[in-house]
């Protein structure tokens, strides 16, 4: 069976037109129920955004005694003999689980796992349109780290890699790390690692355009989040010059006590130059500007920063740095909106990155395989290089192709692929 892209929807007749109980206001004849006549999102929405559908045919009592019983029996005792079969006669090995408790959905928060259930579909039919991947929500009624650990390690035997999606911090990097020990397929923190992952490619293609290297760089970070904590040990692992983390209560710095486990550590291996204070002290002289964190950054403090920077203001729907503001003092400016330039958008990763790891039914995804897959978003680009366009669009179907097989080729070399 497979995650189909399709929209399962009533007849128009029932979501597609006004009715005489439906006013203007948005609500339909029902209390609180859209209506869809004014807002096509909640048409579109209507029955979900996927369905399963079969890879096989079940036409006759033929046909069902191959696919069910007894012919399903041979294929569970050659399994229950070798249980690396289940790759092979069973969809286990080309489908990945998204798993979310509803915590840090989008800019909307903690809305619980009902809710995020759109926002899973959507993931779901992103991994199958751009990577080829099936994959399944699945919305937990839980926040409890340890019971999402022993759930998904419950679920696991079903899939063949696990997306994490919308869990707030610090616990995502808790259970992320819990389930990389106790399972032995991929297990991807999205919100983290796709983020990271695009960035780093951004950037090396805006070094590229002004002749220069992650080395020379210095950069700040507005956000410790799940984001900004992996963007900042991914460009590390890069080599970048040096790289600086904001919270709400400025520079994340040795000398601040009020600093949780995962802060503590990052304060360990980030901002060699050893900045204190606001967010506008880090940014005067930097190379680099990224936002992870929402808010508003004064126009000053971009203009304090080095010519020639990068500012990549990713929150949506409002960036950090408006970028018309941003333009006035920036060689090459970045958002997380696909109505600008340059569009920092996690599609670009995850899709390929699990289809490679898939292809060569890795036991997990190495820091080498998320920069391979940074390096080859970046080549995507090529000769095509400019100010407006150092991350190619998510529809170019070069994308892909190109993560995948450099994700699948860094886990031969890593060591980590069983085929």
């Amino acid at each position: 069976m497979a995650a189909e892209i399709v929209n399962p929807r009533s007849d128009s007749k029932t979501h597609g037109a006004a009715s005489a109980d439906n006013d203007s206001s948005g609500t339909g004849s029902l209390t609180g129920a859209p209506d869809e006549f004014f807002d096509p999102a909640f048409a579109l929405h209507r029955g979900g955004k996927m369905a399963i559908q079969a890879t096989v045919p079940v036409r006759d009592k033929d046909d069902l005694s191959l696919a069910y019983t007894p012919g399903v029996a041979k294929v569970c005792s050659a399994i229950a003999e070798n249980p690396d079969l289940v790759n092979d006669y069973t969809w286990k090995s080309q489908v990945v689980a998204v798993v979310t408790d509803g915590t840090a959905v989008l800019g909307l928060g903690d809305i619980g796992p009902e809710a995020s259930l759109p926002v899973m579909e959507g993931k779901a039919i992103l991994f199958k349109q751009f990577g080829g991947v099936d994959a399944v929500p699945i919305a937990l009624a839980t926040t409890d780290a340890d019971e999402i650990v022993e759930t998904v390690v419950r679920l696991a035997p079903s899939f063949g890699g696990i997306n994490l999606e919308d869990i707030s911090a610090p616990r995502c990097f808790e259970i992320e790390r819990k389930l990389q020990e106790r399972l032995d397929i991929p297990v991807f923190h999205d919100d983290q690692h796709g983020t990271a992952v695009v960035t780093l490619a951004a950037l090396r293609n805006a070094a590229r355009l002004s002749g220069r290297t992650l080395g020379d760089l210095h950069g700040v970070i507005s956000g410790a989040g799940a984001a900004g904590v992996a963007i900042a040990k991914f460009l590390l692992a890069a080599g970048i010059g040096d790289i600086s983390v904001a919270d709400r209560k400025g520079i994340v710095s040795r000398d601040r006590e009020d600093l949780t486990d995962v802060k503590r550590e990052l304060a360990e291996i980030t901002n060699k130059a050893g900045i204190s204070g606001s967010l506008e002290t880090a940014l005067a002289g930097a190379d680099l500007f990224i936002g992870v964190s929402g808010g508003t950054v004064p126009e000053p403090a971009v203009a304090s920063m080095a010519p020639g920077a990068y500012v990549f203001a990713m929150a949506n729907p409002t960036p950090e740095v408006h970028p018309d503001i941003a333009h006035k003092y920036a060689a090459v400016v970045a958002t997380g909106r696909s109505d600008y330039p340059n569009q920092i958008n996690n599609v670009l990763a995850f899709p390929g990155i699990f289809a490679g790891a898939l292809q060569v039914r890795a036991s997990r995804i190495t820091e080498g395989m998320k920069i391979a897959a940074a390096n080859a978003l970046a080549d995507v680009v090529g000769d095509e290089l400019a100010a407006d366009y150092v991350i190619p669009s998510p529809f170019d179907e070069r994308v892909a192709p190109a993560v995948t097989a450099a994700v699948a080729a860094a886990a031969r070399a890593e060591g980590v692929a069983r085929r």
